[in-house]
């Protein structure tokens, strides 16, 4: 079944992983609620610098891939069903949002984009980044991006 981007991951993840991952972004959120805004700051910059699932996905299958044909043209031509799985499983999580590695890197906590951006999100309103953005205009539409570039 063909789901949504932003839910295919999280839908196919046990609900107690995830709730341990949702819980972990609120802890971080809380936990920094009362210290000040270079906590804050420091904080977003650690988000920006965190692999999201797919970041990770993208790395192994190419890297399984590579290592499935170098060895199959150096070892033995079997090892070329190695690349053929790697692959056929990237499809499928392309597809899906599932293959092999993402109950592993999800058990280790491994966020979707989405759900770093939630954390993100929540440690911008709690700096006041969000404060001033009010009504319709352009002018406001303009500052809502601005706050959420930050």
């Amino acid at each position: 079944m063909i789901t949504a981007t932003i839910d295919r991951v999280p839908q196919n993840t046990d609900a107690a992983v995830n709730e341990c991952i949702r819980r972990r972004a609120e802890e971080n959120v809380a936990r920094l609620a009362g210290v000040g805004p270079q906590a804050i700051d420091r904080r977003l910059a650690e988000l920006d610098q965190e692999w999201d699932i797919e970041r990770w996905v993208e790395t192994l299958a190419p890297s399984l891939t590579l290592a499935g044909m170098t060895l199959g043209l150096t070892v033995s031509r079997k090892w070329f069903v190695l690349p053929f799985l790697v692959q056929s499983f990237f499809l499928q999580h392309a597809i899906e949002g599932w293959c092999p590695p993402i109950p592993v890197l999800r058990r280790l906590g491994v966020r979707t984009a989405a759900e770093i951006d939630e954390e993100r999100n929540a440690l911008k309103a709690l700096r006041g980044d969000y404060r001033d953005i009010r009504g319709r205009d352009r002018s406001n539409a303009e500052r809502a991006f601005e706050a959420a570039r930050r």
